[in-house]
């Protein structure tokens, strides 16, 4: 009598390896741009809040806020290091002068969002007291 043992061969595993690897070659180049799409209307969503957040603020005070002070009020919008950056995501949010005065705030005021890993290229979003948001890409 002979026994027979049920398996796969070595050579059926190394198949299905190998058109597994074809199949992750294919999809991973989309799946990171999909993920980078994302990561950017995040970073656009993220400025339209800022924008409003700022109109809201000027509207009681009189001058624009630093992202330091919108930061601090009822919606968090990420993480303020101590030069005033907001980090949400992998995007770092800064206004343009980086540390404006209350006469600068007065007058209008920019902020830019760079995405901040290296190993991306570079994407720049601006906003300003317009309301105008531009992409600004290499």
């Amino acid at each position: 009598m002979k026994n027979k043992q049920a398996g796969f061969s070595l050579v059926e595993v190394l198949i299905v390896l190998v058109i597994i690897g074809i199949l992750a070659a294919i999809v991973f180049p989309y799946l990171r741009r999909a993920r980078m799409a994302a990561e950017n209307a995040n970073a656009f969503a993220t400025m339209k809040t800022i924008i409003n957040a700022e109109y809201a603020f000027y509207s009681q005070n009189q001058r624009f806020a630093r992202l330091s002070e919108l930061n601090t009020s009822q919606v968090p919008l990420g993480t303020i290091d101590s030069s005033g950056r907001l980090t949400r995501g992998v995007f770092t949010f800064s206004m343009v002068p980086l540390n404006p005065t209350d006469q600068d705030l007065r007058n209008g005021f920019t902020i830019t969002a760079s995405r901040s890993d290296a190993d991306i290229i570079p994407y720049t979003i601006t906003g300003d007291h317009t309301g105008q948001i531009t992409q600004v890409t290499p």
